[in-house]
């Protein structure tokens, strides 16, 4: 793996970091950072020892979206599209829990990434946008995510006018789930990290799933399945040993802090 895209796994069992390492280019996702982001999420998501994906960028911008150069070249911009979508797609399908860490801007295909995690940790000089329409462009995979994260107005506002947002405003908007001072971002993803170990590993899975598959779904057909995959975990051995850790008043098995972990 080249320099472009850094995988480290952090000091909480089962947590992996993904470093975007363009910090010279702003980590603008170019044809070989897509390629290895894509490589790398499909071996991540195929790990089962893998709980959790933190996603963040070198440097000061977390990432300013595509590589313009690519996409102004008619021969490579079909290939940069195809990947990007490989890319959001192997996010938003995780198995595991992915959390954003954004330190600056994220824009387009960046805000794209970040929309795609479960969770996101900004700085509290983060601004987002989707600045595709003022360069004649439609932001037609990101918009996918953000109309799930926004109500519509406000993802009208963002796609139509191009203006971009601050991290109070994001928060506000439930775009972003944390704002904290720039050095904290990354420690605070990993506190968020450390949270979600705390979840069964199926339960959580499962939780990923339910939220996907309810999408669009009627409000009888939640219900009916929401309750079949009750019963369905009620009696699962996660289900059993969490009852049981809790009331024999200790922490479950697979609670890392109850492992004598990190």
């Amino acid at each position: 793996m080249t320099d472009s895209l850094i995988l480290t796994e952090s000091p909480l069992p089962g947590v992996c970091v993904v470093t975007l390492n363009r910090p010279d280019k702003r980590n603008a996702l170019n044809i070989p950072l897509l390629e290895q982001m894509v490589v790398t999420i499909e071996q991540l998501n195929a790990q089962t020892d893998a709980r959790v994906i933190v996603f963040t960028g070198a440097g000061p911008v977390f990432c300013a979206g595509l590589d313009l150069e690519e996409a102004r070249d008619p021969q490579r911009a079909p290939r940069s599209g195809e990947l990007v979508a490989k890319m959001l797609q192997g996010v938003v399908a995780s198995p595991h829990v992915t959390i954003a860490a954004v330190r600056g801007a994220a824009v387009a295909g960046g805000a794209g990434l970040m929309l795609a995690c479960d969770l996101a940790v900004v700085a509290s000089d983060f601004k987002t946008g989707f600045p595709e329409i003022r360069r004649g462009l439609v932001a037609g995979l990101v918009m996918t995510f953000l109309r799930r994260k926004l109500p519509e107005a406000k993802a009208r506002e963002l796609i139509l006018l191009g203006e971009l947002m601050s991290a109070e405003d994001a928060r506000a908007a439930g775009m972003v789930n944390r704002v904290v001072a720039p050095e904290a971002v990354l420690p605070e993803a990993l506190a968020l990290a450390r949270l979600a170990l705390k979840g069964a590993p199926t339960a959580l899975k499962r939780s990923k799933r339910l939220f996907d598959d309810l999408y669009g779904m009627p409000t009888r057909d939640h219900i009916d399945y929401a309750t079949n995959l009750h019963k369905d975990m009620r009696t699962s051995p996660e289900a059993v040993e969490g009852l049981k850790a809790f009331a024999e008043k200790r922490l479950p098995s697979w609670d890392p802090e109850g492992q004598g972990g990190a």
